[in-house]
C-alpha cells in the first residue's frame, strides 16, 4: 500500500545501540538516552514530534525509546512514531510487546510483519518485552498461537532475523511487580529483601529472595537468548540499582546494565506509578514530594534536584547511559542533566506549553479506583469493561455514567 512504501527510509539504517555502547571509551561521560509514549491525539502527535526535534538538538540522545502500548493498543503509532525519530537523526528503539497486535493474522505473523516493516525503515534495535495488559484488564494472558514472555520473542527474533536487530530487555532492580508479595511481618525480612521493599497504606512489600532468583534466572535465559543489554524498570534508591547491576554479575550477566529513570513531573503521577508498580520510595523523597503535593512547580524543581543527585550516584558507579522516562516532557530531563554537568542552563530554553496533549493513550492504568474526568465531569471508575469502557461514580450525581476507552482521561 501507498503507506507502507512510505514507510520506506531515505535514511541510513541506525547502528546497534550496542555498537555504540562499545565504541565509548574509558572515562567518557555516559551518554543520555530518552523515552516517549504514543500520544492519545493528532495535536499532541504533532507536539511530540517537535520536541523530539528539540530534545535532538540539546540533549543529543544516544538513542531514542518509542514505547508500545498496552495490549498493542498502539502498534501502528508507535511504528509510526519510531520511524520519524529515525528520519529526524534519533537512534530509534522500538520497543515490541508479546500481545496481540490488533491485526487479524496470527500473533507470530503480527510480529514478524511489525519487525519487517520496522526493518524496512532503517530501524535496527528492538525493546523485546512481555508487554501490560489491555486497558481493562487486570490480568496478562497470551494470545492464542502467541508468544508467552519476553524470552519467546528474543529467540523468535534471532530465529527470523538473525543478528539484523540490536535487542535489549527489561531489568527489574526490585523485582517484577507480579514478582512481589505483601510482607505480613516485616521483622522476617532477609538483609536483601529488606533493601528492597516497600511501603504503601501501611502495608509492606518485597520480592522474596527466592522470587528474586527466578527473576534472575529468567533475565540470564533473556540475555544467553541474544538480548544485547538491559534497561531497568524505573527506580528511587540507587543503592537497589547497584545491588541489582552486582547481582547481574553473580549470575554471569555482563551486558551493559542502564538505569531507567522516571521523572519526577506531578504528585499525582508519581504516587499512582510508585503503587502500581509497588516501588520502593526512599524516606526523604516521600517526605520531600508530601511537603510540595500542593506546588506543582515546586514539585518539578524537587524533581531535578533529586534526579540529578541520583544521576550524580549513578555516574559515580558507572552506568553506561542515563535513560530518562520523559512522559513527554522536556523540562525536567534539561534541569537534571544541567545537575549533572552534562548540558549547561538547557532548562532555561524548555518549551512545555504543550504538556495539556502529551496524554498517553489509554493504558494499563486505567483501573478501578482512578479518578478520572469525562463530559460529565470528574469521578471515580467503579468497574471496568473488557472494550476499555468504563463506569465512572461521577462527583455531585446520583447515577454513574458508562463512558467508551478514549472518552475519558486520567487525572494524575
Amino acid at each position: 500500500s501507498d503507506k507502507q512504501e512510505r514507510k520506506k527510509s531515505t535514511m541510513a539504517p541506525d547502528p546497534k545501540i550496542i555498537d555504540l555502547f562499545n565504541a565509548k571509551k574509558e572515562g567518557d561521560a555516559p551518554a543520555a538516552s530518552l523515552e516517549f509514549f504514543p500520544p492519545r491525539t493528532d495535536d499532541g502527535v504533532k507536539n511530540l514530534y517537535a520536541r523530539l526535534d528539540r530534545m535532538k538538538d540539546t540533549v543529543k540522545p544516544l538513542f531514542t525509546d518509542v514505547t508500545w502500548g498496552a495490549g498493542g493498543s498502539t502498534a501502528s503509532l508507535s511504528m509510526d512514531i519510531a520511524m520519524q525519530a529515525h528520519n529526524t537523526g534519533h537512534v530509534a528503539n522500538l520497543h515490541m510487546t508479546c500481545t496481540n497486535m490488533g491485526d487479524d493474522t496470527s500473533p507470530k505473523e503480527a510480529i514478524k510483519k511489525a519487525l519487517q516493516q520496522a526493518k524496512d525503515g532503517g530501524i535496527r534495535n528492538i525493546v523485546a518485552l512481555r508487554g501490560d495488559p489491555p486497558a481493562g484488564e487486570e490480568e496478562w494472558k497470551a494470545a492464542d498461537g502467541g508468544f508467552t514472555c519476553a524470552l519467546d520473542l528474543v529467540v523468535y527474533m534471532r530465529e527470523e532475523f538473525g543478528s539484523d536487530f540490536g535487542i535489549s530487555v527489561a531489568g527489574y532492580p526490585e523485582g517484577h511487580p507480579n514478582a512481589i508479595s505483601e510482607i505480613a511481618d516485616p521483622s522476617t525480612m532477609t538483609p536483601a529483601e529488606k533493601a528492597r521493599s516497600s511501603s504503601c497504606d501501611g502495608k509492606t512489600f518485597t520480592c522474596k529472595d527466592e522470587d528474586y532468583k527466578k527473576e534472575m534466572d529468567y533475565l540470564k535465559k533473556k540475555i544467553d537468548a541474544g538480548s544485547d543489554f538491559i534497561i531497568t524498570q524505573m527506580f528511587f534508591d540507587t543503592a537497589v540499582f547497584i545491588q541489582f547491576v552486582k547481582d547481574c554479575r553473580t549470575w554471569g550477566i555482563t551486558c551493559p546494565v542502564v538505569p531507567g529513570l522516571m521523572c519526577l513531573n506531578a504528585y499525582g503521577g508519581f504516587k499512582k506509578m510508585t503503587k502500581f508498580c509497588k516501588s520502593r520510595v526512599p524516606a526523604d523523597l516521600d517526605a520531600g514530594m508530601e511537603e510540595k503535593k500542593d506546588d506543582a512547580d515546586a514539585i518539578k524543581v524537587y524533581g531535578v534536584d533529586y534526579g540529578a543527585q541520583m544521576c550524580k550516584d549513578l555516574i559515580a558507579f558507572g552506568v553506561p547511559a542515563l535513560h530518562f522516562y520523559t512522559l513527554n516532557l522536556e523540562k525536567v530531563v534539561y534541569g537534571i542533566l544541567d545537575g549533572v554537568g552534562i548540558l549547561e542552563n538547557a532548562a532555561a530554553s524548555a518549551n512545555e506549553a504543550d504538556a495539556s496533549t502529551m496524554t498517553a493513550v489509554g493504558s494499563a492504568w486505567a483501573r478501578v479506583g482512578d479518578t478520572v474526568k469525562c463530559e460529565h465531569g470528574q469521578g471515580v471508575v467503579t468497574e471496568m469493561k473488557s472494550d476499555g469502557a468504563a463506569v465512572i461514580k461521577i462527583e455531585g450525581r446520583d447515577e454513574a455514567a458508562t463512558m467508551e476507552k478514549g472518552k475519558y482521561e486520567k487525572v494524575f
